[in-house]
Parts: structure tokens; sequence; C-alpha cells
């Protein structure tokens, strides 16, 4: 297994654990925000979002940041903003965004606290169609934002699945599919 291999499968492997909704995941998201801001060219950023669990009150979550980063261009993001991120200790890993080794591409970066444990992960697309699913996940965070019935039913699967697959990020995810797959179709509808 070579070293990027070896980094992916670790990354993987580490804890799925579902803990109730804190206060403070949205000054975490400003504070990463401002950081990107500060620390990148600012041609380059666009757009800053603060999606996934945490940017739901209330709702219970792994405790990462998820944050959906709009950038000019994905060749830029490599080139110019990956180098700074790694320097300053994130994890960077060229991802697909369907399934294994299948484009388009993004850069994905995990940032972990002095403790090695993951507290943001960043997400970093271009506003092309071929990344419309990555912003879709906005219209599932504001669908569960404003549907508290619907936010209770996937915190229940979440901590079903995470008691599952401690330690499987693979199957917690796919766990979540089906309960995704169908509150976007109706966050469409409504958006529509």
């Amino acid at each position: 297994m070579n070293a990027l291999e070896e980094r992916v499968a670790r990354a993987l492997r580490e804890d799925v654990k579902v803990v109730p909704y804190d206060a403070s995941w949205p000054k975490l998201f400003r504070q990463e925000a401002g950081h990107l801001r500060a620390s990148l060219p600012a041609q380059l950023i666009r757009r800053i979002e603060h999606f996934g669990s945490t940017a739901v009150p209330g709702l219970a979550a792994k405790p990462i940041i998820d944050i959906l980063v709009e950038v000019s261009g994905l060749r830029a993001c490599r080139t110019e903003i990956a180098p700074v991120l790694k320097a300053q200790g994130y994890d960077y890993f060229w991802r697909p965004t369907i399934g294994e080794d299948i484009p388009p591409w993004y850069a994905f970066f995990i940032k972990r606290d002095q403790r090695g444990t993951r507290t943001h992960h960043i997400h970093m697309v271009t506003r092309r169609v071929t990344f419309k699913g990555h912003w879709e996940r906005l219209l599932f965070r504001d669908y569960l934002i404003s549907h508290p019935d619907a936010a209770r039913e996937y915190e229940a699967l979440k901590k079903g699945l995470a008691s599952s697959h401690p330690n499987d990020r693979l199957a917690y995810t796919a766990g979540k599919t089906d309960f995704i797959l169908r509150v976007m179709a109706r966050a469409k509808q409504r958006a529509e």
C-alpha cells in the first residue's frame, strides 16, 4: 500500500462518534471561515458555507465542522491553496466527488486539534454544474432546520449507525444515503 492509500485507509478507520449539539459549533465555523479568508489568496475564495449536521441547531452530530468553500478554480486550489493549508498542518486529499476514482475531483482538507482529533472538514469546489451535489447539501441543511421532525429522525439514524459502525466511516455514510436522498427530494420540491 502506498503512502496515500495508507493515509486514506487510516482516515476511514477513525472513530465515528455522534455527540449532543454544541452551541459553540456556529462560532467554530465563523472562526475557521475567517482563518481561511485571512490565510488564502482572496481572489481564489468566493463563498464559504457551514453545512452538515453541526449547522443544524439542536441536532446531535459528529463534532466536526463541515465547511463548503467555493473556489474560483480547482487547478489554483491545488497549486495555491493546498500548499498553504498543508503547511498549517491540514490533511489534504484530492478526492472523487462520487464513488471511488470517479471524476470530478475536488480538494478536501481535514483540520485536527493538538490531540490529532478531527475538528473541521473543508470541501473546496467550484460553482460548476459538476459540483451541483455539493451545493444541494445546503438544501438538506435548510430542510432539517425548518423541519424538526425530520432532523430528529436523522439524529436517531445517525446515532444508530455510529453505534453499529464506530470505526467504519464508509458504512456510516452509506447508511445515511437513503434518508438523505428522500429528504433531498422533498427539499428540491419545496425549493421549486
